[in-house]
């Protein structure tokens, strides 16, 4: 195999140098973006509030992404990326038990580095405009209906496994609602809740629907082998 010539690798290692330099000078457009949502809210931001948050000039952010809605979209699908290989790696690390994986992905919500009142802020941006912005549901639906599938499957899982007497997909429902819920309340600051407070909150929602699997302290937990 012939090797690159001296000039054809500088002129690799400059093209990759050039694509790495774009990629994190959007990525800092992004998080910038993150912080204006959160301050601001949605449409109070502007391009040029994120360039003064980035510290770049407002003909760089219009350069990487030509409009707000481009880079907004764009904030949103790396926050959706973000979130995805958060609780991907969860489940993968809780191995084979349906147990384990459900409690891992409940965790993962409430991890720091996904839950923080900027982070949910932002969420919260995108929420209150995706009923009207078509593109923001085609992005987030089906995402939100392959993480919700899973969380129905495993509630089916547990179901037969123990007896229990509820409906899975109703239940799954129920789980995704209330960490939607808990994370709303850690964004508004409301009740002195904090990520373990919520995270303890969780938990006695699984031990309440999914007694033989996540008995409370003291509990005995008959076979469910």
């Amino acid at each position: 195999m012939k090797s690159a010539s001296p000039k054809e690798a500088t002129q690799d290692n400059e093209k990759r140098g050039r694509k790495a330099s774009k990629e994190v000078r959007q990525l800092q457009l992004i998080e910038a973006t993150i912080d204006s949502l959160a301050k601001r809210g949605y449409a109070e931001t502007t391009m040029a509030d994120v360039a003064d948050g980035a510290g770049l000039s407002r003909g760089i952010v219009n350069f990487h992404f030509e409009s707000k809605e481009k880079l907004l979209i764009a904030t949103l699908q790396h926050m959706y990326d973000e979130y995805s290989a958060h609780w991907r790696a969860a489940l993968l690390k809780a191995g084979d038990d349906p147990a384990q994986q459900l409690r891992a992905l409940v965790a993962a919500d409430f991890d720091r580095a996904i839950c923080t009142k900027r982070k949910l802020a932002a969420w919260c941006a995108f929420w209150g405009e995706a009923k009207s912005r078509p593109t923001y549901q085609s992005l987030c639906g089906a995402r939100d209906a392959a993480y919700q599938k899973i969380f129905v499957d495993l509630c089916r899982t547990l179901k037969e496994d123990a007896g229990y007497a509820f409906e899975p997909q109703a239940t799954a429902l129920a789980l995704s609602a209330m960490l939607e819920g808990l994370w709303l309340r850690l964004m508004m600051g409301t009740e002195d809740v904090t990520r373990e407070s919520a995270l303890q909150a969780a938990w006695e929602f699984l031990s309440s629907v999914f007694p033989q699997h996540y008995p409370r302290q003291g509990e005995r937990v008959r076979d469910v082998g």
